[in-house]
């Protein structure tokens, strides 16, 4: 048994024994991020659960090139979820895998370019390559695809219109208080 049909053998008994195990919930799980601009700096630092990860721009605009940017983190998280959403659905299906790797790419413009446009302004033209290694046939393989661009999270996150709230609590100063925005 390779090390790949391993995993895929160890994740899907653990999917049946979560599923064998959990009580029936129909409450949905909120998932936070927390992002702070150091100092001077404006290096983003993130915290996610108690993980620390690193943003920055590119020294062109005054970044220090200490992280990735934030439109390279986006499509890091894509490229994760498709692997991963792979992965379980591999699992699920019985579809042995001896390999996987997606390379995601997108295009910016640059701002204030005459390609600027809003609807254009951050990463767009996005497209995914997975490489598989697998002895199953190609419908197989289809159809492993076909399930994961039905379910992958952060795919179906970029894919489907969203609704996005935002809103400002704005502190004054020392001891100005606070003073919640309308939004």
């Amino acid at each position: 048994m390779t090390a790949w049909t391993q995993l895929l053998v160890r994740r899907l008994r653990a999917k049946r024994q979560k599923m064998a195990t959990a009580r029936p919930s129909t409450a949905r799980q909120t998932i936070s991020a927390s992002v702070r601009a150091e100092g001077c700096s404006g290096i983003q630092s993130i915290r996610i659960r108690g993980f620390h990860l690193l943003s920055d721009c590119h020294p062109a605009c005054a970044g220090f090139h200490v992280g990735p940017t934030a439109p390279e983190l986006q499509l890091g998280a894509l490229g994760s979820s498709l692997a991963e959403t792979f992965l379980s659905q591999a699992a699920e299906r019985g579809v042995p895998l001896d390999d996987i790797e997606v390379e995601i790419t997108g295009t910016l413009n640059p701002p204030g370019s005459p390609h600027g446009e809003p609807a254009t302004v951050g990463p767009h033209d996005i497209r995914y390559t997975v490489h598989l290694r697998s002895p199953a046939p190609a419908d197989q393989i289809a159809a492993l695809h076909a399930a994961v661009a039905r379910i992958c999270p952060v795919l179906n996150l970029l894919v489907q219109p969203q609704v996005i709230k935002g809103r400002i609590v704005h502190d004054l100063g020392a001891g100005s208080g606070l003073t919640p925005s309308p939004n």
